[in-house]
């Protein structure tokens, strides 16, 4: 609640990396009846209390309206499905490539910590190549080893291009 009475209304969420260097949330509130406005930096998904309803964060935004508008309302019925399905009110850029492949492949937490120092967007790109490779082999976890091979393949690829 505001200091006015009024009640706070979450007005969009960004995925920020802090200066340390860990990934969070900027979370932007604001009170409609005196219009202050309000943001704080918090872990990524922890956000209790400080979001009030579903949420795109900027990214995930950015990347449905990239989308072709006859597949948009399927899209964000397919995301939003199975974030409410999570207890998640926050969609994030990751959470859509997830809603995709119905989460199929877990992640280890040390994985997962690692995948999070990826900035969004290549981020993205890596965990549906990780998860990718994970169904193809029959595994159903992403591991750092796979993710270590995986990094490897890609920039050993890159190293023989530029040696021709």
């Amino acid at each position: 609640m505001c200091g006015c009475g009024g009640w706070m209304h979450t007005e969009g969420v960004e995925e920020r990396i802090s200066r340390e260097g860990d990934p969070t949330w900027f979370v932007r509130s604001e009170c409609r009846p005196c219009q202050w406005v309000v943001g704080v930096d918090v872990p990524v998904g922890q956000v209790d209390g400080l979001v009030d309803r579903l949420m795109w964060t900027d990214d995930a935004r950015h990347r449905l309206d990239r989308v072709p508008p006859y597949a948009v309302p399927v899209l964000r019925e397919l995301v939003e499905g199975f974030a409410r399905t999570r207890r998640q009110r926050v969609i994030t850029y990751d959470l859509i490539d997830q809603a995709k492949t119905g989460d199929m492949v877990s992640w280890d937490s040390d994985a997962e910590q690692r995948l999070a120092n990826v900035p969004a967007p290549v981020r993205a790109m890596a965990r549906v190549e990780l998860e990718r490779t994970a169904v193809d082999r029959g595994e159903r976890a992403v591991t750092v080893a796979l993710m270590e091979e995986v990094k490897a393949r890609y920039f050993g690829m890159a190293a023989q291009r530029d040696d021709a």
